[in-house]
């Protein structure tokens, strides 16, 4: 019955709620002479065919091409203001390079920058999955749409989308002349330029060139003139597409594309001293601040993390007749992502005082990171219908090889008793000791199927669907080096350097995941559905642990319920949906600090580092929440649209096996916070459009986000061993609200062209909001501001 209650509110709050993509009014005047302004029709493939987004009976969010334009996308770091509110992208702690994905809270509880240990939530572009958060954030090519596939769908799209699967679809070549070219300027020295050159079809192949250059200077000044910035990014990309028709039912589309991404980090700004009793105290110019700052507290020494990508595809389709296809998708991806993260100096400025004085004191964290991935898959389908019947069938085959290996230090002193003036110390960052380095191979195997019956009653307005699919997940990897000690192939066990070699993962899981999904066509515009599917996260090891212990998989399996309904001649539309499900074995990090002793004389052989072990959560948790999108075409020139999202995860109590600030291990389970997850978002826009002069268009966009903030740590307590008490003391972020827009004078007659002019802005208010808040016992809380205002120029010709 609760399904029901959320059904309700959720079409409730529909009817005054705005929808997450923009959704223009279409001129149906091509269709009809007479018929008013009209949404257009969004068309996804969530089921492996082209269908209309209103006779698909799951929950998905769609940004279309314009949509992307309109709200100044470039890459899915720029979806973090909340554009989907089902839908969380933020950087790994201060990493753009690397990104956590989460939808309806499901995705990511912690680390995601560990080569065994996979997302939850499945990235595709062009039917391709993207098996590693690092390289997420580099350039989109000429994007169709992004489709937001909420809930699990371990069916068809299988591993580790047990929160749902992001698709990407870019532009295919149309085999007749076409350019987009766009050039355009911005604050923070920020410039970008697009080129879409589609090329007349030679000897049955056509040819589409795309290529995408975007960078902007850091947002926080360094007061190291020969460091870098932090928050700047040079993002550069380039694709190349062939297609191929020899024959009238056969097609071969081959991609490749190269990308780069150099990010540097962002600041972690110093925002209140700790009142724990054994707290030290910060450096004297190291003032906490809770306003965005402009220039940094200290200088550092900051370089761009660079990540490259570079891939292969190739899609065959072969139409065996009009009532089957059979698809095949081949890939080959490389991956390379450097991590130079010294985001974190104002907290760490004052960290490692030992005595009465800050005097030759070192200060400034530098956590350098190096991550290589190859990734290769097959993908084969037999997409068709029969008579009252539509089918999917289907098998995978994945394998990535994934390596890694980090290092960190102080790289600056303090000269004086103080702490206020402090020195980069001479070092060479490649020459400092490698605190952990690992490697892993993954394969996966994967056997799907899916049909949907239509029976002959209630004049075909009843439609069961049923499906599930079999995967196979093979992981092998070991620990190559933990503490600058290295542990060479078959030294499990064996002490070298005082460190017990740990032993290699070698481990598999087989899973079936099922799906059942009822729809009923209340009318030709309105469409109710009830849905059980169920997904789950690969296991892994985590390459912070000493031992690389394995974890198992974690589970999701969801009830949905939703309604999908247009009205008033396809004016408005109001797509809700409510959910209700079980989160089992939730992957769960818990750290320490570690100190490595001599194993006879006891002497300390190293400095502090951090050690993490990740164990699965007891129990099941809990999940529910309800959306409601909507959109309307007031007029031919207006449409206004929006979305809601409520989101609860309730996940079990949890015991840490690690001593707390107090030395003491707490014996009690503790709470655990979902973290990456507002629990109620929202997003509104309106567009509008009318002619302007001569055959120019006025085209004006508004859009904006709200989220209620979220934990970025999933638990942080103080324990009194005498009363078994838990103090929880994990601070969440601030709420945000970021109002994006944009302003075009459209089609301006150039020649052969047509040429339009735009300014843009986002987050047009200034809004300013601590988005992620970290609390620790010796510097106090600090946290990430948002990004402060951007606005632009740019100008785009089409011919």
């Amino acid at each position: 019955m609760r399904l029901y209650g959320y059904l309700a509110s959720a079409s409730t709050l529909a009817l005054v709620l705005t929808a997450a993509a923009p959704a223009r009014a279409a001129d149906a005047n091509a269709a009809d002479g007479d018929a008013g302004p009209a949404l257009e029709e969004l068309l996804v493939t969530a089921q492996k065919r082209s269908e209309n987004l209103q006779d698909t009976p799951i929950a998905i969010s769609v940004l279309t091409s314009q949509g992307l334009e309109d709200r100044n996308v470039y890459s899915l770091v720029d979806l973090g203001d909340g554009a989907i509110p089902s839908l969380k992208v933020a950087p790994f702690f201060s990493r753009p390079g690397a990104l956590i994905m989460n939808v309806r809270g499901i995705g990511v509880l912690s680390d995601s920058n560990q080569p065994a240990r996979d997302q939850g939530v499945g990235i595709y572009v062009d039917g391709v999955y993207l098996g590693r958060p690092q390289g997420l954030g580099t350039a989109l090519y000429d994007v169709e749409s992004i489709e937001v596939l909420k809930g699990p769908q371990g069916t068809l799209f299988g591993r580790n989308t047990e929160g749902g699967a992001v698709s990407i679809t870019t532009k295919r070549p149309t085999g007749e002349f076409g350019l987009m070219a766009k050039a355009g300027v911005s604050n923070f020295a920020g410039y970008v330029g697009e080129m879409h050159l589609d090329l007349p079809r030679v000897a049955n192949i056509s040819v589409k060139l795309d290529g995408v250059v975007t960078a902007r200077d850091g947002w926080v000044k360094n007061p190291l003139a020969t460091a870098e910035d932090f928050g700047g990014y040079d993002k550069r990309a380039l694709r190349a597409r062939l297609l191929w028709e020899p024959v009238a039912n056969f097609t071969a589309d081959y991609a490749y594309d190269a990308a780069y991404d150099a990010t540097t980090t962002l600041y972690q700004q110093f925002l209140a001293a700790s009142t724990y009793p054994t707290a030290l105290a910060p450096a004297a110019g190291n003032t906490a601040s809770t306003k965005r700052i402009r220039n940094a507290t200290f200088g550092v020494p900051q370089r761009e993390s660079i990540g490259r990508t570079e891939g292969h595809r190739l899609t065959l389709d072969w139409k065996l007749s009009d009532h089957a296809l059979v698809k095949s998708i081949t890939s080959y991806r490389d991956l390379t992502q450097s991590q130079w993260d010294n985001g974190s100096v104002a907290q760490s400025a004052g960290v490692f005082r030992t005595g009465a004085t800050f005097l030759n004191q070192d200060y400034g964290r530098y956590s350098l990171a190096y991550f290589k991935q190859q990734q290769s898959s097959e993908e084969v389908q037999l997409i068709g219908d029969l008579p009252r019947i539509k089918y999917v069938l289907g098998a995978l085959y994945y394998r990535e090889r994934v390596s890694d290996n980090a290092r960190a230090f102080a790289t600056n002193t303090f000269t004086d008793a103080v702490g206020v003036n402090g020195v980069p110390r001479a070092i060479d960052p490649l020459t400092q000791r490698i605190d952990r380095a690992s490697e892993v191979t993954t394969k996966s195997y994967g056997a799907f199927g899916q049909a949907t019956y239509t029976p002959p009653l209630l004049d075909d307005a009843l439609h069961i669907t049923a499906g599930g699919r079999f995967t196979r997940d093979e992981k092998k990897g070991r620990m190559r080096t933990i503490n600058n000690v290295n542990f060479p192939l078959g030294s499990a066990g064996r002490i070298i350097g005082g460190l017990t070699s740990p032993n290699p993962l070698d481990e598999s899981w087989e899973r079936f995941d099922p799906i059942l999904n009822v729809a009923f066509d209340v009318s030709e515009d309105i469409l109710v559905y009830g849905k059980y599917s169920t997904g789950y996260k690969s296991g892994g090891a985590n390459s912070r642990s000493l031992r690389y212990a394995p974890f198992d998989p974690e589970t999701v399996a969801m009830f949905e319920a939703g309604a999908k309904a247009e009205f008033m001649d396809r004016r408005v539309r109001v797509n809700v949906s409510a959910y209700d499900g079980r989160y089992k074995d939730i992957q769960l990090d818990f750290s320490a600090q570690y100190l490595q002793t001599d194993p006879v004389t006891g002497a300390l052989l190293q400095t502090q580092r951090t050690t993490t072990e990740t164990t699965n959560a007891p129990g099941k948790g809990k999940l529910r929440g309800f959306e409601a999108d909507v959109a309307f075409a007031v007029t031919d020139e207006l449409t206004v649209s929006g979305s809601y999202a409520y989101n609860k995860v309730k996940i079990p109590d949890t015991l840490n096996p690690f001593p707390q600030a107090n030395g003491r291990i707490i014996t009690v389970p503790i709470p655990i916070y979902q973290v990456y997850t507002p629990e109620n978002a929202a997003s509104f826009s309106i567009d509008y459009s009318r002619p302007a002069f001569g055959e120019a268009r006025f085209v004006a966009h508004l859009d904006g986000n709200y989220g209620d903030g979220y934990y970025a740590n999933y638990t942080d307590v103080a324990y009194d061993p005498v009363t078994r008490a838990v103090t929880i003391r994990q601070p969440k972020g601030d709420s945000s609200f970021l109002v994006n827009a944009r302003l075009s004078i459209a089609d301006l007659p150039t020649g052969p062209g047509r040429t339009t002019v735009s300014i843009w802005s986002r987050n047009l208010l200034n809004q300013e909001h601590v988005f992620a808040k970290f609390l620790s016992d010796r510097t106090g809380l600090g946290g990430f501001f948002n990004e402060p205002r951007t606005f632009g120029l740019e100008v785009s010709m089409k011919m």
